[in-house]
């Protein structure tokens, strides 16, 4: 089997529902080879509107001193943005045209990796997106990103 097959390939395009495991009730992007293998991240919205997405820390996600590496984390970051601003994207793809983080914290393996945040603005184009990852509820890596909404398909 070459590493794509299997990743990306349960059913089409989009979020699939989760229904095993520790993130049952969850969704994840089964589409996204990249992030399959990255992650997977695995994304709800709590009651009250606040879009989460997680993942736990594994072996594989971990640099040469036994931390996350923080590519990974800034890979993470860049897949929450989207989620984030799912609702301001009104059925647009879009790019990361910006995307800068503040370290704040090492995570460790078996930590529960979760990302919030919030659109900051939005309007034609563009939005401006903040969050925080917090590992186990500490908080690890501060970030601010930059969504440009494009036309068209992949």
């Amino acid at each position: 089997m070459s590493e794509n097959e299997g990743v990306g390939e349960a059913g089409g395009v989009g979020l699939v529902d989760v229904t095993e495991g520790e993130f049952a009730g969850w969704q994840v992007w089964q589409s996204d080879a990249f992030e399959q293998r990255a992650g997977p991240f695995y994304e709800t919205i709590d009651a009250d509107g606040t879009p989460r997405i997680a993942f736990r820390a594994e072996p594989r996600h971990m640099n040469g001193a036994g931390f996350m590496h923080g590519g990974c984390l800034m890979t993470f970051a860049d897949s929450a943005i989207f989620t984030i601003a799912r609702p301001a994207m009104d059925g647009s793809h879009g790019v990361t045209l910006s995307l800068a983080g503040d370290f704040l914290d090492p995570v460790r393996v078996g930590q529960l990796v979760e990302a919030t945040g919030e659109v900051v603005r939005a309007g034609g184009k563009t939005i401006f997106v903040a969050g925080i990852v917090r590992a186990d509820g500490n908080p690890v890596l501060r970030f601010d990103a930059i969504i440009r909404k494009v036309r068209g398909t992949r």
